[in-house]
């Protein structure tokens, strides 16, 4: 066991918002400002522990499907957060950039999240990719559709797509895939999310709820990610024992 080995991209599906303000008896929308907070705490922690990249799963492709004022509201206090906490996080060291179809989102959300990555973009202590308006099918059809494109114009022969050339395609290319998949809530599912980087991540899953997510927790996703051996698919010396 390698128990110095920090995952280098961790990413989080922030679950359990809305379960969190229902125990309280406070609006859903109460559920998702606590969760920001959460988020914010989450980076500075992983940026003390070393992480280098946190891609953190903010609004699916499918959360347009949820009820229109909490829709409305999630959208609201995306901009309120990414506004509120830029300077504090340009502060920190912190890059802040976007994954998913991002000219779908409100003009004055695209807005505030050029302003973020144009302040922070110098920034190299820990860069925070936020997924927005994201969904795993969507990034994909996105990366063979500009493939394809290629194709068609002749600037790229069809048998020379592979995995290195789609991955190419992909929202952040410039990215490690993760290797370490958290998330919380206890739900045993990857929700559409970073379906093609995630093929050989980590999986952790804890009971915890994303508004109580705290550093302790980390530690513990990190502790048993550093005790597990990643094979990729080969065979390892203790397989042969």
């Amino acid at each position: 066991m390698e128990t110095n080995i920090i995952p280098q991209h961790i990413a989080v599906i922030m679950d359990g918002n809305g379960r969190w303000a229902r125990r309280r008896g406070l609006p859903r929308l109460e559920g998702h400002r606590r969760g920001y907070k959460a988020l914010k705490n989450f980076v500075i922690d992983a940026a003390e522990l070393n992480v280098k990249v946190v891609t953190a799963y903010a609004f699916s492709s499918e959360n347009w499907r949820r009820p229109e004022a909490e829709v409305s509201g999630l959208m609201q206090l995306i901009r309120f957060a990414a506004k509120a906490e830029l300077e504090y996080m340009k502060k920190e060291g912190v890059k802040i950039i976007t994954s998913g179809r991002f000219n779908e989102l409100p003009q004055a959300l695209q807005d505030q999240f050029n302003e973020d990555y144009e302040a922070t973009k110098h920034n190299d202590r820990i860069t925070l990719n936020i997924a927005v308006n994201y969904g795993g099918r969507n990034e994909i059809i996105d990366a063979v559709k500009q493939a394809a494109r290629l194709a068609a114009e002749g600037k790229l022969a069809p048998e020379d797509i592979d995995e290195k050339c789609l991955s190419g395609f992909m929202y952040h290319p410039e990215l490690p895939d993760p290797d370490l998949l958290i998330r919380t809530a206890g739900e045993m599912r990857v929700s559409n999310f970073l379906m093609w980087e995630t093929a050989y991540s980590e999986l952790f899953v804890t009971d915890t709820l994303w508004p109580d997510f705290c550093m302790d927790d980390l530690r513990a996703a990190i502790d048993s990610f550093q005790n597990r051996t990643r094979k990729f698919g080969e065979v390892v010396d203790e397989d042969l024992k």
